[in-house]
């Protein structure tokens, strides 16, 4: 009675641990799940420039308007704002 038991643990949890492993693996390939992504993107970073060793300065399109940002640890600031496609403004002193 024991050795059948024991037979049936030896088999079933190869079998099980498989298919837990491939379960996750196309869930990986799949890119987390197996319905397509609908939503679209509003967003985009065009370019991002590293200035230092804590700040960026990242160009961003946002539905028809393009913002250049400062990021850093302190937070994230609007330097200059224009149109999509179009040079980018600055509204103030850089």
């Amino acid at each position: 009675m024991m050795t059948a038991y024991i037979l049936r643990l030896l088999i079933l949890l190869p079998l099980v641990a498989g298919l837990a492993w491939g379960a996750l693996y196309l869930w990986k390939r799949m890119g987390g799940g197996f319905l397509p992504q609908t939503r679209a993107k509003r967003l985009r970073v065009v370019d991002a420039v590293p200035l230092g060793t804590a700040g960026r300065l990242a160009l961003v399109e946002f539905d028809d308007r393009a913002l250049l940002l400062s990021v850093s640890r302190a937070g994230v600031t609007l330097v200059a704002e224009g149109k999509a496609g179009a040079g980018v403004e600055a509204d103030g002193v850089l």
